[in-house]
């Protein structure tokens, strides 16, 4: 197994590691970082300012009827959106002949609204989807479309055949089918905590004892102590200890459906959550904090993003899925540059998870599928409006230097923090505050993931979906109160776990199993 497992994760770096050297030898002027394959360099030379030459691939602007896309993603409105957004519609108009009303949701409102929005029918081209974010679930509802069509037969969509690691496309389809498109971005996923580096040296906290999510503990008294008026640990639904990429759990799709496997164990046995020594384990760590006041009393309830927690500046520590840089990226986007720094606490890992762990859907109710397919196109393979979708205006919300970027005294008022939900990450630029070479850091740590027996495999939901949709209701009863440790699973888990059983999570444990082996037996 150890081998196999091995063989593959060669296998996916090697052709990962080729198209970054791809895009190094296109034959232009952008440096390596810039990333993505010799087309979107290529394309990005015309487009470092407000470029006008036509995308390769794409019919003339003026061939096209107008059209108007809508866009779902979670994240904060920004003061600048509407700014931002007249920037972004006068470069659609001119490239493909379409406007957009990009429509992003509170992260506490995402599943909610997304899910009325769903059952509504309301007319929408673009959604944000993962694998943590009912991605198998809306599949089985019909909400997305099968993209096989848009992206074998179109120029746009080939070409972002063409720029993905085949990883991203083949670990994300459900029965064979794509229904999102991936992100560029890591393959690899670890998991650890952010945390306020002014306020540990003023304290004087000793951070390198931290290996583990039980040595927080006397970290958080300390800053309680020192510091009543900050919340030393901020907790939420879905940034918690006990989330995927934290207690390291494959899902094997959809993280909203249960039955899991762990991704560093070689155990290909589906099991509930309930049955594993961590999951519990994670559930009395967390209730042992709540009740010792280091998490944030709200855990449950609030609709705060870590990242909009942190930008508050009442935060000292939260948890997070990382990469190289992401205590830089957060910082940035939270107003806290060269004040933050991250603390790995798990195994490095690939899953399915990150190949499905960020993409773009277009919706069943579009009424033009090939202009959203064009949209999602140019964001990854147009440097000039993937940056301005992530970072705002230029000289306005940053200053550029080549590759590298500074932000503004405007830069507060666009930081949207989402460039790992949109398009292609290696078109973006970096930060000043950044590792300059960000980009080659990801390929290191993408080499050193191990992974998942689960890889490659997504559950379809469709045989019983209506489980499915009944344990989905039933989770959301109960998981973000336990797992943020605002009740007490000695007295909560019992009637959970009856719930669960009560709404069939043993079919679906069996049909994921069921699934499972067809895929292990045929790998």
């Amino acid at each position: 197994m150890k081998s196999t497992r091995k063989s593959m994760l060669m296998l996916l770096v090697l052709v990962f590691t080729m198209s970054l050297v791809l895009a190094a030898c296109g034959g232009n002027n952008e440096p390596a970082s810039s990333g993505g394959n010799t087309e979107a360099n290529a394309e990005s030379n015309s487009n470092n300012g407000n470029g006008s030459d036509e995308t390769a691939g794409e019919p003339a602007a003026n061939d096209l009827e107008p059209y108007e896309l809508k866009f779902a993603f979670p994240a904060t409105k920004q003061k600048d959106h509407d700014a931002v957004v007249a920037e972004i519609n006068a470069y659609l108009t001119e490239k493909i002949n379409a406007t957009i009303d990009i429509q992003p949701i509170e992260w506490g409102q995402w599943d909610e609204k997304v899910n009325l929005m769903i059952a509504s029918r309301e007319p929408m081209d673009i959604y944000f989807t993962a694998q943590w974010s009912n991605y198998a679930v809306n599949v089985s509802k019909g909400a997305f479309m099968d993209l096989g069509e848009l992206l074998a037969n179109t120029d746009a969509g080939q070409e972002i055949t063409d720029s993905l690691d085949p990883a991203f496309l083949e670990g994300s389809k459900i029965d064979g089918k794509n229904y999102g498109i991936p992100t560029n971005k890591e393959l690899a996923a670890s998991a650890g905590v952010i945390y306020r580096t002014d306020i540990a040296e003023e304290l004087g906290l000793d951070m390198d004892s931290i290996q583990s999510a039980e040595d927080l503990g006397p970290i958080l008294k300390q800053v309680k102590e020192a510091k009543p008026e900050m919340i030393p640990l901020f907790f939420r639904e879905g940034e918690n200890f006990n989330v995927h990429y934290f207690a390291q759990y494959d899902f094997l799709g959809d993280a909203n459906v249960p039955g899991v496997i762990l991704k560093d164990q070689e155990d290909t046995t589906v099991k509930p959550r309930y049955e594993l020594e961590r999951y519990t384990d994670n559930l009395n760590l967390a209730r042992e904090y709540f009740q010792a006041g280091y998490i944030n009393q709200d855990a449950t309830t609030t609709t705060l993003s870590a990242q909009d927690a942190l930008k508050a500046g009442n935060v000292f520590m939260t948890t997070a899925s990382l990469k190289p840089g992401k205590d830089a990226e957060v910082a940035s986007a939270a107003g806290l540059v060269g004040k933050l720094k991250q603390i790995e606490l798990t195994e490095k890992t690939i899953a399915t998870s990150e190949t499905a762990g960020s993409m773009l859907a277009i919706s069943t109710t579009s009424e033009n599928p090939e202009r959203a397919m064009m949209f999602i196109h140019l964001l990854h393979t147009d440097k000039y409006l993937n940056n301005l979708i992530n970072f705002g205006i230029e000289d306005v919300h940053y200053s550029r230097n080549g590759e590298v970027i500074s932000p503004t005294d405007n830069q507060a008022n666009y930081a949207l923090g989402s460039a790992w939900m949109l398009g292609n990450q290696f078109l973006n630029y970096v930060w000043d505050s950044e590792d300059p070479q960000k980009w080659e850091k990801f390929e290191q740590f993408n080499s050193e993931g191990v992974p998942s027996p689960g890889l490659g495999f997504t559950f379809d939901a469709e045989p019983v979906k209506t489980q499915v949709a009944t344990l989905v209701n039933v989770r959301k009863e109960y998981d973000a109160a336990l797992d943020t440790g605002s009740v007490d699973p000695d007295e909560v888990l019992p009637d959970y776990i009856d719930k669960l059983k009560a709404a069939g999570i043993e079919e679906v444990i069996a049909e994921k199993q069921s699934q499972f082996d067809e895929f292990l037996a045929n790998k």
